[in-house]
C-alpha cells in the first residue's frame, strides 16, 4: 500500500482525451457518453479547457420545473454544449499525488478531473477508475 503514497497523476492519467468544442451539440455528448462510458467531457476551443460536460450536466438539461415546459428530445441534443458546460472545475497537474486526487474526489464528490500541464493545456483526464487501477496495481506489487 504504501507504493500508492508514490504515485502520480502521470502515473495512470487517460489520454489521449476525447474533447467536445463549445458548438457540439449535447447529441454529440450523448454519443461519446454512449462510446466510450465517460461520464465527463471535457470542452476546448482554441487549445484551451472551458470547462467539462457531465452526464449530470444532461440530465439537468431535461428536468421538468414547474417554470420550465421541456422542449423534445430532438430539439434539446440540438442545443450546443456551451449552454450546460460546467465553468468551475477541479483540475489537477500532472505531478500531483493521487492521493490528493483521491481526497479530491471523496470531499468534492467528482468522478474524474482533467489533467492540465503548468501552461494550462489539457494533457490527459484522471477518474475514479484509474484511481482504483493504481490502487490494485501497488496492493498486488505491480505499480507502474
Amino acid at each position: 500500500m504504501y507504493e500508492f503514497l508514490a504515485c502520480r497523476v502521470y502515473d495512470y492519467l487517460a489520454t489521449p482525451v476525447q474533447t467536445l468544442s463549445s458548438q457540439s451539440t449535447i447529441a454529440d455528448a450523448l454519443k461519446l457518453f454512449e462510446q466510450f462510458d465517460f461520464n465527463m467531457l471535457p470542452v476546448v476551443d482554441g487549445g484551451k479547457l472551458l470547462g467539462v460536460v457531465t452526464k449530470f450536466d444532461v440530465l439537468a438539461k431535461f428536468a421538468f420545473t414547474p417554470k420550465q415546459v421541456v422542449p423534445s428530445y430532438d430539439e434539446l441534443v440540438s442545443h450546443p454544449v456551451s449552454e450546460i458546460v460546467t465553468k468551475t472545475l477541479c483540475s489537477v497537474d500532472p505531478e500531483t499525488p493521487l492521493t490528493r486526487v483521491l481526497q479530491l474526489m471523496i470531499d468534492k464528490r467528482v468522478r474524474s478531473a482533467p489533467v492540465l500541464d503548468s501552461n494550462g493545456n489539457l494533457v490527459g483526464v484522471i477518474s475514479r477508475t484509474d484511481i482504483m487501477r493504481a490502487l490494485k496495481a501497488c496492493t498486488s506489487g505491480q505499480a507502474v
